[in-house]
């Protein structure tokens, strides 16, 4: 839709004749800015005085996007609003600028209505392991191989009983991927019990399918904060400010911290100090709260269970299926089926075969090219060997010169040459 301004002199002359504006000289599609040609018209109807007359409105169609627009009078628009305000208020309108200094004594301007902050009510689960909050936190740079040659940032992964206060896992990791959390997430269940709730953010380590399977077997339930709204994870960052001034101000003093010297003083410092002093919001020690109530343990074989990593795979028609260059040999009853691959990421070696749950035992290896999930072996992070003294690649090319000596039978061809060119110079 395109509105043509119309002047004054031109309103009583258009509705007397009937006809609307032109295609102006020049005008442009308002959606890809191409140029536009006339395209018929229509009619409607417009009122003066006591009259219905009709009016024709021509139109437009874009040569590049192809849209259409109707060339609408902007009078049209200007008579509409000014009927509306003066059957409201009748001959005297008031201004534009009347109607918002009433608004803004009423409070109804739109600027305050956007600025007011919608309110928040306190919340506590009710008893230990209800609840349970995770989130990373970025720490200190910390020394990833002796002598403190190469540096790396510390992530603290870091877990909380929404009752107690207590902190059931945290770990100081060079990485922030799942497979990290898995392992802060694993020890916490093995020392702390099964929680029947995480709450989680959205960040990539705890959006994974891993990790809702791994909640799912277990039954945990899984929930996410609304992007853009962290306001339900205020406890978790309130221990984060107590770990960056009671812990963190103190080991970074340390010279050529270490990752695991600095999970030891995590350690020590989470079971000497903050689980042993009273929360200023509880007024208990976190130790006592959540001794409260007996956890729910899952013994190793169900820990396992919930950890593998799973992916579907279609059984060729020659019983094998293929996962990250590797092939597996299956039950020829599953061609051509849609199977479960369950595996351990760090032994792609093993691999056990799934449908429709039911177990259809491990899968033969038969070509084995990779032994680590390739997210796992980047999260290995194996540091580069220290260097040794020793020049690995000027031994190669001694040995690489010898080589051809020998297949040459020991003729220098290099030496030859030079002898060459001495000799024509002394000629």
């Amino acid at each position: 839709m395109l509105i043509v301004g119309v002047r004054e002199s031109e309103v009583e002359s258009a509705l007397g004749e009937g006809s609307g504006p032109e295609l102006p000289a020049g005008a442009r599609c308002p959606d890809c800015g191409g140029e536009l040609g006339r395209w018929g018209s229509y009619r409607r109807w417009a009122r003066r005085r006591e009259e219905t007359l009709p009016l024709r409105i021509s139109r437009a169609i874009c040569r590049t996007c192809g849209h259409t627009h109707a060339l609408l009078p902007s009078f049209l628009f200007a008579r509409r609003t000014d009927l509306a305000v003066r059957r409201v208020h009748g001959e005297k309108v008031p201004t534009v600028r009347t109607v918002q200094r009433h608004l803004a004594r009423a409070g109804l301007r739109r600027e305050a209505g956007a600025a007011a902050a919608a309110g928040f009510g306190r919340f506590e689960a009710e008893r230990p392991n209800e609840l349970w909050v995770a989130d990373a936190l970025h720490g200190p740079v910390v020394a990833t191989e002796r002598g403190g040659a190469l540096k790396r940032k510390a992530i603290c992964f870091a877990i909380l009983d929404d009752h107690s206060r207590l902190c059931v896992g945290a770990y100081f990791e060079p990485a922030e991927t799942e497979l990290r959390l898995e392992r802060t997430l694993r020890a916490a269940l093995q020392a702390r019990g099964v929680p029947e709730a995480l709450y989680v953010d959205n960040g990539s380590p705890f959006a994974s399918a891993q990790l809702e399977r791994a909640c799912a077997v277990l039954g945990i339930r899984l929930i996410h904060s609304r992007p853009g709204r962290p306001q339900g994870r205020g406890k978790i960052e309130r221990f984060f400010r107590t770990l960056r001034g009671q812990f963190l101000s103190e080991a970074q003093r340390k010279e050529n911290l270490s990752l695991p010297e600095l999970n030891r003083l995590l350690r020590a410092w989470l079971e000497r100090s903050y689980h042993r002093r009273a929360h200023t919001e509880t007024e208990e020690p976190p130790a006592v709260r959540f001794a409260s109530v007996r956890p729910r343990y899952v013994g190793d074989e169900g820990l396992r269970e919930a950890f593998l990593w799973s992916v579907k795979r279609v059984v060729s028609k020659t019983a094998t299926v293929s996962l990250h260059g590797n092939r597996y040999e299956v039950d020829a009853a599953l061609c051509e089926r849609s199977v479960e691959l369950l595996f351990d990421p760090y032994a792609l070696g093993v691999v056990e075969v799934r449908w429709s749950g039911r177990s259809f035992g491990e899968a033969v290896a038969h070509e084995v090219s990779r032994h680590v999930h390739p997210r796992a072996e980047a999260d290995l992070g194996q540091e580069p060997a220290s260097p040794t003294g020793i020049d690995y690649l000027a031994l190669l090319e001694t040995e690489h010169e010898r080589e051809l000596l020998g297949r040459s039978g020991g003729i220098e061809f290099r030496r030859l040459t030079d002898e060459d060119d001495n000799n024509t110079k002394e000629e």
